[in-house]
């Protein structure tokens, strides 16, 4: 079948339909996951997850208290870009907000932004201005040291490291009450997408809602197979445009996506399933989720306090 074929490709729904998929200020470092300690979250924590709301205020008060530690450290630190919450709808793997769409497209501005602050921002320059020796001190005094790190195997295969030092580990330490558990928990908890997503690709009520959402945009004038077919040519599709005229495009194109896929529920039964399927796969590491989730809610309540 031509529309299973397509959806088999479908490798972006690993990255963005699930609910344990992160955006925020992060460390471009990170490759960790430590050894398990004893969790600092109160057994008596609620256990939910976050909102995006919350989740902004978290990342936000990480990159405080990053400032602070690279302050004590004698360094300047301006606090990173944090994904507000319209962009943390970017990049899914269906657009089904038609108004979201009419106002971002497909995170075009995003994108720029995003770009433009790995360029030029403060902090990029500042440590790019300090002499050799001071900016070894600086990079050290943000990341840590690699020759003291924590590593652990992942579920689904593989294994991953990170400093045990620096501010950024610091910081999420004040946050989460304890690093090396934090990072334990998240890793086991936001890893387990190899395990479960193939499942998703090849399950018929998927292949089925595709196939409907494509007939439907063929219908409307835009020929595409899949959600994919339109990212792998978004930037074919704007070659040539000026950003005025690549946004407007995009914009448009995006309202037709969303159309169809309200039209066909393709991003209600995606969702559905991701949920379905990731709750299989988290009956393994119930413990770790619920820490996961605990320590979440404990750093909110301390971005709260800051």
């Amino acid at each position: 079948m031509r529309g299973k074929k397509t959806i088999l490709l479908s490798v972006a729904l690993v990255l963005c339909l699930t609910a344990g998929c992160e955006t925020g200020s992060g460390n471009p470092t990170d490759t960790e996951r430590p050894h398990q300690e004893k969790a600092a979250a109160e057994p008596g924590t609620p256990v939910r997850d976050l909102t995006s709301a919350e989740e902004v205020e978290v990342d936000r008060a990480e990159e405080e208290l990053v400032r602070r530690c690279m302050r004590r450290e004698g360094f300047r630190y301006w606090p990173g870009p944090v994904a507000g919450i319209a962009e943390r709808k970017a990049g899914g793997y269906v657009v089904d907000d038609v108004e979201w769409a009419r106002r971002y497209g497909y995170g075009r501005s995003f994108d720029i932004a995003a770009e433009k602050a790995r360029r030029s921002h403060p902090n990029i320059t500042y440590s790019e201005a300090l002499p050799e020796k001071q900016r070894v001190r600086y990079s050290r005094a943000l990341d840590g040291d690699f020759d003291d790190t924590l590593t652990v195997e992942l579920p689904s295969g593989g294994s991953v490291r990170t400093p045990r030092t620096g501010c950024y580990a610091e910081a999420r330490g004040q946050l989460y009450g304890d690093y090396p558990t934090w990072f334990r928990a998240r890793k086991t908890v936001t890893s387990l997408t190899p395990l479960y997503v193939p499942r998703i690709l090849r399950d018929e009520r998927l292949v089925t809602a595709v196939t409907a959402w494509s007939h439907c945009m063929k219908d409307s004038g835009k020929p595409f197979e899949s959600p994919d077919d339109i990212r792998r040519q978004r930037a074919r599709l704007t070659k040539g445009m000026s950003e005025s005229q690549a946004r407007k495009a995009e914009s448009a194109l995006a309202v037709t996506e969303a159309e169809c896929s309200r039209k066909t529920s393709l991003g209600k039964i995606a969702r559905a399933l991701e949920k379905d399927y990731r709750e299989r796969a988290l009956h393994e590491y119930s413990e770790e989720f619920t820490t996961y989730q605990r320590m979440r809610m404990s750093a909110l309540e301390r971005a709260g306090n800051l």
